[in-house]
């Protein structure tokens, strides 16, 4: 499974496509959740515009999200707050299987 939730908290395993032609979350892949992204990945700015998506998508300030690990690769590790809205986000991938 691409999220663990504990306690208040979600961590997603994303696998991030850079240069996009828009931000969008694209479904899971290969155990993972792929977004994609319109930033290039270019000194953060992907990382940037990753943030932000997300925190525009499930209602979130934007320093409440952290890269936990893979700042520097297409796969990443965040760690978010779990608000309703993304919790009913996640349900909908729980009930696919």
């Amino acid at each position: 499974m691409w999220f663990e939730i504990k306690g208040d908290e979600v961590f997603l395993s994303l696998k991030v496509q850079p240069n996009a032609s828009k931000n969008r979350i694209l479904g899971e892949f290969n155990g993972m959740l792929k977004v994609a992204i319109k930033a290039p990945p270019v000194e953060g700015s992907a990382n940037k515009e990753l943030k932000k998506f997300f925190a525009k998508e499930f209602s979130l300030p934007k320093g409440d999200i952290e890269i936990v690990k893979g700042e520097t690769s297409k796969q990443k590790l965040l760690k978010l707050p779990l608000t309703p809205k993304l919790q009913t986000f996640l349900k909908g991938f729980d009930e696919k299987g």
